[in-house]
């Protein structure tokens, strides 16, 4: 058989093992991605890119080493579930760096962070001045979490006693041009509603529209396609 063609097989064989075990591992590869987390996917890839081209290895030898590292990640992934002790060994903990506008560098110090990276983090969240800042702490992911004093936090409604309307999710009605049916149906709306509303704005068919969403308050917001604008259409009249 000709190499390229082994190399072919091996590429599809190791790509399809490869998406298996990412689902098996469970999203928390991707969403929280720990230094533990970064290892064990590099290594994995790794592995399956000696399976597929590196033709002398043995096949079931290389699948075996790659079902073993998934395996063990899965394992300590559910034990860690239960055992906290575990989970802090393997994922590690969350860091206090600031404490009630106070920087603590011996915290920083430990997980060897440097005060101006601090100042980066700080500011992607909003934060020029430390002094604003009551907790911040660097999560084992490496995300900085911050919550800051009362008197710098903005307000709510229910700060001033006021009741806010319940917003849910807007529902998708029609996606690059095409009517979803389904959802449609679920709001018990039919097709002559929606390009009743459409007309309102002289739109003549849903192949014009890139998006349309109806939210929980009967706005119909549509996004024309191309550089045409977008419209917030009021279903209420």
């Amino acid at each position: 058989m000709p190499i390229t063609v082994v190399v072919i097989i091996r590429s599809a064989i190791s790509f399809f093992v490869l998406l298996i075990l990412v689902r098996l591992m469970g999203k928390q590869q991707v969403a929280q991605l720990t230094f533990f987390d970064y290892i064990v996917g590099i290594t994995i890839g790794s592995i399956a890119g000696t399976l597929s081209v590196q033709v002398n290895e043995n096949t079931l030898a290389t699948l075996a080493g790659m079902g073993t590292w998934a395996i063990l990640a899965i394992l300590l992934a559910v034990v860690g579930i239960h055992n906290s002790w575990l989970r802090k060994v393997v994922d590690g903990e969350a860091t206090v760096v600031v404490k009630d506008g106070k920087i603590l560098e011996e915290n920083l110090k430990k997980i060897r962070i440097p005060i101006e990276e601090l100042m980066s983090e700080l500011r992607t969240q909003g934060v020029f001045s430390v002094a604003d800042v009551e907790n911040a702490l660097f999560e084992p992911g490496g995300k900085i979490s911050i919550q800051k004093k009362s008197d710098k936090q903005p307000l709510t409604p229910s700060d001033m006693k006021l009741t806010a309307q319940y917003d849910g999710l807007p529902t998708t009605l029609i996606m690059d041009g095409m009517i979803q049916e389904e959802e449609l149906h679920s709001l018990g709306l039919s097709k002559a509603w929606l390009h009743h509303q459409l007309n309102k704005q002289n739109i003549r068919e849903a192949a014009e529209v890139s998006l349309a969403q109806l939210d929980t308050k009967g706005n119909l917001y549509v996004d024309l396609k191309g550089d045409k604008p977008f419209y917030i259409i009021s279903t209420n009249n």
